[in-house]
């Protein structure tokens, strides 16, 4: 009766590229359904899109946000993160109706830090409105001056385009970091 033997096998020779070191193999990102050039980063960008126009026609609707910092603050933020969102809306249909992904390294670090930054901003300018809309009703009980419901709404809406801003900015920073 045989037993099975084990024989050790040898490594085989590392190739160089041009002399210098190993060549090390080449590792695709793994397509996460927020990545920018997805179905579901199209979604995060038309809903961020939606709700900041939202926030934005909201609150230059009223008559008195230019007498508060915050809201013009909160006005500032959402223009942005329309300017942002929709350029990358746009990018997102053209990669899928090219069939492409964005894999690259630097595309995917360029767009962590975009929805960074502008996610960071809307957030800060939501929390700042709030604060003056709570101020205003509660605290000086003034709404009958002011356009409370106009400064609540946009502000709830600013919000919810952080809500869908973040997903987009968790996503993309993730691949990034599981690379």
């Amino acid at each position: 009766m045989s037993h099975p033997a084990v024989h050790p096998v040898e490594a085989p020779p590392q190739h160089t590229e041009n002399g210098g070191g190993p060549v090390v193999p080449r590792v695709r990102m793994k397509d996460l359904p927020g990545m920018p050039g997805t179905r579901g980063g199209l979604v995060l960008r038309l809903f961020q899109s939606f709700f900041a126009v939202g926030a934005f026609l909201i609150m230059v609707t009223t008559s008195d946000f230019p007498t508060v910092t915050a809201f013009r603050y909160l006005v500032a933020a959402c223009g942005l993160q329309i300017i942002w969102s929709i350029s990358l809306a746009v990018v997102d249909i053209y990669a899928i109706l090219v069939k492409r992904r964005f894999r690259s390294c630097q595309f995917v670090c360029f767009f962590a830090a975009g929805d960074g930054i502008t996610s960071t901003l809307t957030f800060a300018a939501a929390c700042a409105s709030a604060g003056i809309t709570v101020l205003i009703a509660n605290d000086l009980s003034s709404c009958a001056k002011n356009h409370c419901t106009q400064f609540e709404t946009s502000t709830a809406m600013a919000f919810m385009t952080w809500f869908a801003a973040l997903p987009s900015f968790i996503l993309n920073f993730w691949s990034l970091a599981a690379r």
